[in-house]
């Protein structure tokens, strides 16, 4: 993680003797949740200082933007800017030890064999959840999948359902509208030519082939037939450019407690609202792939977020190729355990990694 430049400059502004109490405030404030005065920082230190040299201290660090009152209280608190500061310049992220490792390894890659992907990003997700005490997410990118099996279902007279199986057993159908009069005989016909020239491929793949094959042989098929494939070919086309990221979200209830105020309340539900909708997902999955590692997002830094004051901890994880395909992590409050996560939500992307690398 790369320092700012608002991070250089406030460790220009501080002296040593600054920058231990702003560390052990905002580790206090981490561990409680609670704004630190000056009397309980002074006790708290390990040179001898006095409760006012200590006010004297958090004033500058007031006066510069670091921590702020966050209601009225002698105590204090960091601020957005103060969290930046302290997770760029200040973090000592920990480890996770040997036996950790093998436990998250082991809980995710539990009978991978034959589960589909997105089951395993599920149980990805809940691991974090648990482990980290707030919400895991796994955003995926959304990739075409390589087909298994296709089939036209009638669902009506003029509707027609195509079932789309990828050899991950991933499932996905896609409606459509057809004419009057398409006879059962039409359908089968229609899945078998899609299936003829589809399977084994991706849907782009196989569009490409489809449209180059389809003009071809457009003689060799009945009017309807012909008709109904034309429709199969752009409802594909159309679902394959639209499609959204995928998203899970496990341990929404760790975002929220008895004690939170109703304010927090409705800004937490407004970011689970965001979030199904899909709204910004791109933008967070740009934003894991632009650097290498872990990412952390406090507060408006990510816009997605910014309207609950939530923090995000976010590692992307690859394919076989080294391809980031998705990204997976923490959502919490901004006082997250830093230091204890970002290992956590490291690890955990190198083993998603390296399952779907041997998916791939």
């Amino acid at each position: 993680m790369d320092k700012n430049s608002n991070s250089e400059k406030f460790l220009t502004s501080l002296n040593q003797r600054s920058q231990d109490i702003f560390k052990r405030l905002v580790e206090s404030y981490i561990e409680t949740g609670e704004p630190v005065g000056s009397r309980q920082l002074s006790r708290m230190l390990q040179t001898s200082l006095s409760p006012a040299s200590v006010r004297n201290v958090m004033m500058d660090l007031e006066e510069l933007g670091l921590i702020a009152a966050p209601h009225i209280s002698a105590g204090r608190a960091p601020t957005q800017s103060g969290l930046r500061f302290f997770v760029d310049a200040m973090l000592e992220t920990g480890t996770i030890n040997n036996e950790e490792r093998q436990n998250i390894a082991k809980q995710i890659e539990h009978g991978t064999d034959d589960v589909a992907l997105e089951d395993l990003l599920t149980k990805a997700s809940t691991l974090l959840s648990g482990l980290c005490q707030g919400a895991g997410m796994v955003i995926t990118s959304k990739t075409d999948m390589v087909l298994k099996h296709i089939e036209f279902v009638r669902l009506d007279s003029e509707t027609v359902m195509a079932v789309l199986v990828g050899d991950d057993g991933q499932v996905e159908n896609r409606v459509f509208n057809v004419e009057k009069g398409v006879s059962s005989n039409a359908l089968e016909q229609a899945s078998n030519y899609l299936s003829h020239y589809m399977l084994g491929r991706t849907i782009s793949e196989a569009r490409d082939v489809l449209l180059d094959q389809h003009e071809n042989q457009q003689m060799q098929l009945d009017d309807l037939t012909a008709k109904l494939i034309d429709a199969g070919i752009a409802t594909l086309s159309k679902s394959a450019s639209k499609a959204k990221p995928t998203l899970i979200v496990r341990g929404r209830a760790n975002l929220i407690n008895d004690t939170m105020a109703s304010e927090e309340l409705v800004r937490v539900r407004e970011l689970f609202d965001e979030l199904e909708s899909k709204q910004g997902l791109i933008d967070l999955l740009n934003d894991a792939d632009s650097g290498e590692g872990v990412r952390i997002f406090i507060g408006s830094e990510n816009k997605l977020f910014s309207l609950s004051g939530s923090s995000v901890i976010i590692a992307p994880f690859k394919d076989g190729s080294q391809n980031i395909v998705g990204a997976l992590g923490i959502i919490g409050p901004t006082r997250l355990n830093y230091a204890r996560i970002v290992p956590v939500v490291d690890y955990t992307a190198h083993v998603i990694s390296r399952i779907v690398a041997l998916k791939s």
